[in-house]
Order: C-alpha cells, then structure tokens, then sequence
C-alpha cells in the first residue's frame, strides 16, 4: 500500500490476522464459530459480490439488519472496497427509514428478510430505490438472495488503498433532540479501534468480548466490531433485540470477559438478578455508556457482583469513549478521566478555558477517532467542530483529582436564579426515594417566562399512591437540595421516552409539558 494510504478494514482484521490469528475464533453467534481467516475470505466475498453489483469507491451502502457474521463480513467489505458502510437501526419507522435512504443516496442496501415489510413500506411509490441484497430469502425481482449474491464471488480481494481522511463509514445519530444527522467517519478512526479494550482493560487474543447494544450503535460498532476484533479477541454476537433474559442466556452460554451495556440494560440486568449468576461473576470487566450511570445503580451492581461498572462516554462523533473509569480506579458518579489518547478541555461561557476544578464548563475533545462532519449539514458541522476540536454540547466538571463528571446536555442544563443547575444531579436525588424507578429533569418556562424545574418520574409498582409519592420526592429534595434545584412540578410517567438505544429523549419531555400547559 502507498506510503500514508490506509484501508480501516486492514486495520480492523489485518492486524490479527499478521500476528498470526488466522485460526482464532473471530465471531461466535449461536451455534456458529468464524474464525478470522474465515471472517477475511467472508469480507472478500462480499467485496467482491458489491463490486459485481458496481458498486463504486465512495458509494454509500446502508445495512438493515440483525447483528450477524453476514452483516460482520459485509460491512468490512463495504470498507475494504472504498465504499461507505452505514448500518441502520432496525427499529426505524417506514418514514424515517425512507428520510435515511433519500438522505444517504445510498446505491445498495442489505436486508434480512424478515425487515423486508418495513423495506417496501419506506420506499413504497420512491422513483429510484436502491439495489437490495435480501438475506433469508433467494432472488426474486427486484431484490438478489444474498446467497445468488455471493455465488462465483472470488475469496481474495486487494483493499483499496485511501487517504486516512476519506470517509469509510457514517453513523446516523440516534435522535435524542429530533431528526437524526449521519456522522461521516474517516478511515482514520480504526488506527485506534483497540486502544480502550488493551491498554485500560487488557483484553487480549482469546479473550471474549460482547456488547449488548447492536452494531448501528457507535457504542458497539466501536467497541465490538472494531475495537474487539482489532484486539484479536473474540466477539460475541446476539442477533435479537437485546432483553435482560436474553443477554443473561448468552453471557451463560458464550461467557465473556469483557461486558459493554447500557445503564438502562443494567438496571434491568439487576432486577432478574442477573449479578448473581456465576457467568456474570467471572466476567473481569464491566463498561457502561450511553447515558449517565446513576450512583445508586453503580453501588447496587458493585454490591451484588462484587465487581464496579466502570462508567465512561464517548459520542457517535468519536465512536470510541474520550472519558471512562478504570477498573481500578472508579468512582461512582463519575464519568471518569480522559483516555490517553484523547485531549480533553472545558470552556466557559466566556470563550476561555476553565482551569479551576468545580467549575461548570462546555467540553471539547480532540481526539484522532473523532468525525468529519455531518452529511449536507454545513452549519451544523461548524457549530460542533471548531478548530479541530468537538464541541458535544455537554456541560462537565472535573474535580480536583482529574475526574469528570457529566452535568447533562449544555441545552438541558438550567439556569435557575442566576446559578447553574444540573440535571443530573436533580435526578440522583429522586433516584433515592424509595419507589422511583426512573427519574428526568427538564426545563420550562413560567408564566413570567423564567425557567422553573420539572421532574418525570417512573414509579417502581405502577400502583403506587402517586400523591404520597410526589410528597417523598418534595421532602427528600428540600432535605438534600438548595431551594432553587427543588422542582416545582413532579409528573409520573409508565415509561420514559427514548431512542431505540436507551437514550433520553428530554424533548419530547418539553412537549409534554407544553401539550397540556395549552
């Protein structure tokens, strides 16, 4: 390959495979094992398959199903041939899907069959649809049977040299505040796919690595597709939606050591008990992203698998996490210190950079995973990446020992008589009342147009006496909190809303709010 060229692909599975790997178990799903040198004749056949539908460098190529080795092998093929690789949330509705597809350009798409109803629906009455490779089911116009697709396919293909800056991948962001946005990555980003997993959490070739969230997440693509696998680990995949029993099933069955989820899936894990079971026992390291871990959360899991969740964040922008806690060194509450990889600053209101510990600031990360920009939207790239740093929107703190704390979202964080008030820390309190299971904080305006607080709670038994409730919620924030943090309004909710990721969706909080202020 050319001096300075690169393919991420080569990074991502050429590396094990030089260290001599070829024979090590690459994936496990199921019942099926694919070794790496099998994973790498895999990618080639779908390189390949793709060049024979003309399929050109540059090209997007969107993937509409479950996580697989078949979705595995034609990703890295997507990239090992300069093409775009861009996998979609399986849970998008029609119009969203056809928003992606109408969005992307996109040339190809891969679905398993049984989203083939959710396919035609997006693109029902669409001039030009794309080319689709249907999995699960032969050829049949217009679609081609992934398995038509793959026949006569040669298993050795050359990657496509790139300039470390040209675009491999996109993901869609996952829609905390609206329409989603596609987050253009450079080839660039895999140089340091395996950094977080060896250097902070020593995994290892044969190692076992699972993340429970699917692989259109950045969390997973990052750390399971890329980080994993560059390890020379052994990544393990769960095609089905990820449930608590589900995933209990498969760390019992495929016993990682290594366990990236979610706190909303850990919440769940703890209520089937799932830290009790030996296979989660002997697991060496848990990672949580996502969303902010809440404390009582992290106490209870250190409580029951003796074992802390070690806390961190990380961006679809970034793929990987630029902020996490060591396994030797976690605190609860914190999204611990940043990754030596990354440059990490906080900004003030007034432009200039906070040095004093305890000081609420904007974060901005300069890291060498980070994106290039969002498709087709030029302001929106300008807001965010500022003279090569990334600017999330997310207020932190850092104390006096290097540890970071997430405050919320820039946009969520309250004004509240002159003083900064943080959501989160509004949340961890009600998380405390006995009987809330879930608890989110947002803004609203009063009739003299000044923010006041509100609070949306999930009550543990949906039976629960609301009003003896909401009166545990008001005496444990005047006992805990200034005046001005207590909220003035206290709303009981089934279920929060959120992406299909587990993620807030605080805006449409505000619009419920404002639906019956009406």
């Amino acid at each position: 390959m050319s001096k300075g060229m690169m393919n991420a692909a080569d990074e991502i599975i050429g590396r094990p495979l030089a260290q001599g790997l070829g024979d090590q178990a690459a994936l496990l799903c199921g019942d099926g094992t694919l070794t790496y040198a099998q994973l790498d004749a895999e990618v080639n056949l779908h390189g390949n398959g793709l060049r024979a539908l003309g399929i050109a460098r540059g090209a997007r190529v969107l993937f509409l199903m479950d996580d697989s080795p078949e979705l595995v092998a034609a990703y890295l093929g997507t990239l090992r041939i300069g093409a775009v690789a861009v996998a979609l949330n399986v849970r998008l509705a029609p119009r969203d899907l056809r928003f992606v597809i109408e969005d992307s350009g996109c040339d190809a798409i891969f679905v398993d069959a049984h989203f083939l109803d959710l396919y035609e629906s997006a693109v029902e009455g669409m001039a030009s649809p794309p080319r689709v490779v249907l999995r699960g089911k032969p050829s049949s116009s217009p679609y081609v049977g992934h398995a038509e697709f793959l026949a006569g396919q040669s298993d050795r293909l050359e990657s496509v040299p790139v300039d470390p800056e040209e675009i491999g991948f996109w993901l869609y962001s996952s829609g905390t505040t609206g329409k989603p946005k596609a987050v253009m990555h450079p080839h660039r980003t895999a140089l340091v796919a395996d950094c977080l997993e060896r250097e902070l959490f020593g995994v290892k070739p044969g190692d076992r690595v699972f993340t429970t969230s699917k692989i259109f997440f950045g969390f997973a693509l990052g750390h399971s597709l890329m980080g994993g696998l560059q390890c020379g680990a052994t990544v393990i995949l769960s095609p089905a939606w990820p449930e608590p029993k589900l995933i209990i099933d498969t760390v019992e069955r495929h016993r990682p050591d290594i366990f990236f989820s979610t706190p909303v899936m850990y919440r769940n894990l703890l209520r089937e008990g799932a830290p009790a079971h030996p296979a989660f026992r002997r697991i060496r390291h848990f990672v949580s992203a996502g969303e902010k871990l809440p404390e009582s959360l992290y106490e209870d899991w250190l409580e029951l698998a003796g074992k802390p969740i070690c806390d961190g964040i990380g961006a679809s922008e970034t793929v990987f996490l630029f902020l996490v806690n060591r396994p030797d060194d976690s605190q609860a509450g914190s999204s611990g210190k940043p990754v030596p990889w990354a440059e990490v600053r906080l900004v003030g209101e007034d432009g200039r950079d906070i040095a004093e510990a305890e000081t609420p600031g904007l974060i901005a990360i300069r890291t060498p995973c980070q994106f290039v920009g969002y498709w087709k939207l030029p302001e929106v790239t300008a807001r965010a990446l500022r003279d090569g740093w990334y600017f999330p929107g997310d207020m932190f703190r850092f104390d006096a020992d290097g540890r970071w704390y997430h405050m919320g979202r820039g946009d969520d964080m309250l004004k509240i008589s002159g003083q900064w008030v943080s959501p989160a820390e509004i949340e961890a309190c009600a998380l405390t009342v006995p009987g809330v299971a879930e608890a989110a904080v947002v803004g609203y305006p009063n009739e003299d147009g000044l923010t006041r607080i509100a609070l949306f709670a999930v009550p543990r038994n949906p039976e629960a006496d609301q009003a003896a409730l909401a009166e545990a919620l008001l005496q444990t924030f005047k006992s805990t909190l200034s005046i001005y943090k207590c909220p003035r309004t206290i709303r009981f909710l089934k279920q929060m809303p959120q992406t299909a990721t587990g993620k807030m969706q605080r805006y449409r909080l505000r619009e419920l709010l404002r639906s019956t202020a009406s």
